[in-house]
């Protein structure tokens, strides 16, 4: 009798314990949270009271979440799904961006005081692609922005970045790419008659990055007299082989040989340590249009091959006598993966603008981490379908390449790596099944 009340008790424990795995099954699994702390980077504090927005980038970077850090600059967010994520922290109208990837759980952020002029901003590079095509002379330009500020703060305001554009160019795309974060297309705002613009975009401790295009009338030849807001280290031009490049006598141009960092299929040009007041004068004449990535890709892996042989005929192309080649180690190194690459990669990202809602609670959409209201911007990608993905399998694969090698820094690689990861995955995301 003892024996069958045991096996009864058991059968009921056994039915009980179904039951009860069977409901807890019906109810909705225990929602996932991210946390993290956010820090001062210019106070080494943390940041209290900041505004912590959770973005989807499944759902076309809709904010699905928001909450304010604590007194110990604490946040938490719920996460409404197991997919890629962005952090958006807001500090003093400049804003600062972590991804989050699947199965995150802990993600922290660094800020830094914002400050409408900062000591330490400087132009590492500006670099100019010249081309022809059908509406002129076609030019993409490309700057390089390091902020070395100490302690490091965010220079942020409405002359964020001023720069000029010749008289009569008409802009055709512009973005911009702060520090380890997403390429954005970002409007310049015009500052007056005389070509001059600014960049509303803050720029970051590190390196911001922007590209311009634009067009200018011509006819054959044109003679460019670059303005600068401020001194530029290193100011680069690279046009086809089959057009002419000739500097006047007060600039001082060094060629760049191919095997230290020319794209091939190209001649590019550099003057270093250009001043305001002493901007550089060439002259641009004949017509042709750059290699394209492919061929670009090809030709530089056949001069891996073998080291280019010197002739007599390299003696006879445009710009010789300018100045001697640049000796290794080469100042255009860092830019190459940009130079390169041309401005496929970081259109192909417009799609990383941010919905921002001004103070009257109407979205807007605007460019990562410029103050609502400010500056509208829209996505326009370049490429799509298979030749996007393939363009950016094979800029990854190059990077690790470069990395494994000690070409590329363990900054330098982690800043790409991510910002050609989070388009890589869009661009999957938009594949058909």
């Amino acid at each position: 009798m003892m024996k069958r009340n045991s096996q009864s008790n058991t059968i009921l424990l056994s039915v009980a314990a179904a039951m009860i795995f069977f409901a807890a099954s019906l109810l909705p699994a225990a929602a996932a949270t991210i946390t993290g702390v956010v820090t001062n980077g210019t106070t080494h504090k943390p940041a209290a009271g900041d505004t912590v927005v959770l973005i989807s980038l499944a759902q076309q970077m809709q904010e699905v979440g928001h909450t304010t850090t604590d007194s110990r600059g604490h946040y938490s967010i719920a996460l409404p799904d197991a997919g890629m994520h962005l952090i958006r922290v807001d500090h003093q109208k400049a804003a600062y961006f972590q991804t989050v990837p699947p199965n995150t759980s802990n993600v922290d952020v660094e800020i830094f005081d914002v400050a409408t002029t900062v000591s330490g901003v400087s132009t590492e590079a500006d670099v100019l692609r010249v081309q022809t095509d059908a509406q002129g002379l076609s030019v993409t330009r490309s700057l390089f922005v390091k902020n070395a500020s100490n302690p490091p703060r965010t220079q942020f305001s409405t002359h964020s970045y001023d720069f000029y554009l010749p008289k009569g160019a008409v802009l055709t795309n512009s973005a911009a790419m702060g520090p380890g974060g997403m390429p954005v297309q970002s409007s310049p705002v015009p500052m007056g008659d005389d070509g001059q613009y600014s960049f509303l975009f803050p720029i970051r401790p590190g390196e911001t990055q922007f590209q311009l295009g634009y067009h200018l009338s011509y006819s054959g030849s044109l003679t460019l007299t670059p303005r600068f807001a401020m001194p530029v280290a290193n100011f680069v031009v690279i046009l086809p082989k089959s057009m002419t490049f000739r500097p006047s006598a007060s600039s001082s141009f060094q060629t760049v040989d191919a095997q230290v960092g020319q794209p091939a299929g190209a001649q590019t040009y550099l003057i270093r340590d250009v001043q305001p007041a002493r901007p550089p004068v060439f002259t641009v004449s004949g017509t042709g249009t750059m290699p394209t990535d492919n061929q670009a890709a090809g030709d530089q892996a056949s001069q891996s091959g073998a080291s280019a042989p010197s002739s007599p005929e390299a003696d006879d192309r445009p710009g010789i006598g300018l100045g001697k080649p640049i000796d290794t180690p080469d100042p255009l190194h860092k830019f190459k993966w940009w130079i390169l690459g041309g401005i496929a990669v970081i259109f192909a990202a417009g799609a990383g603008m941010l919905l921002r809602k001004p103070i009257d609670g109407n979205p807007v959409v605007v460019a990562e981490g410029v103050a609502p209201g400010v500056a509208q911007v829209k996505a326009v990608p370049l490429l799509s379908g298979t030749a996007l993905l393939q363009a950016l399998k094979d800029e990854l694969f190059a990077l690790e390449t470069d990395h494994v090698q000690g070409k590329v820094s363990d900054s330098e690689y982690g800043e790409m790596k991510t910002a050609l990861e989070l388009v890589l995955r869009r661009a999957l995301a938009r594949q058909p099944a």
